[in-house]
């Protein structure tokens, strides 16, 4: 088979990441992962230079200390099926 070559369209890309059908499955798997950490967590909708995202995170003191002994979120993101990417 030959050389097959793909140019990526980063602008394209870019607008597909942030655009409102995106931001709303983020905002969704946000909202689930926030659920199943417990009452005290929270997600919200972030959209940043290049695509969307939502950031889960504790919304009490309370909240904060059993994340930073138990490590809640990441198990809670575990939990939900999905994963995180740096």
């Amino acid at each position: 088979m030959g050389d097959i070559k793909f140019e990526l369209n980063l602008p394209g890309l870019n607008e597909l990441m942030k655009s409102p059908e995106m931001q709303s499955a983020l905002d969704a798997a946000g909202e689930y992962v926030a659920s199943v950490a417990g009452t005290d967590y929270a997600a919200s909708p972030k959209t940043g230079r290049w695509i969307g995202f939502s950031n889960v995170y504790p919304n009490s003191k309370k909240a904060a200390h059993e994340n930073y002994v138990d490590n809640t979120l990441i198990k809670a993101l575990t939990a939900s099926g999905l994963s995180m990417e740096k």
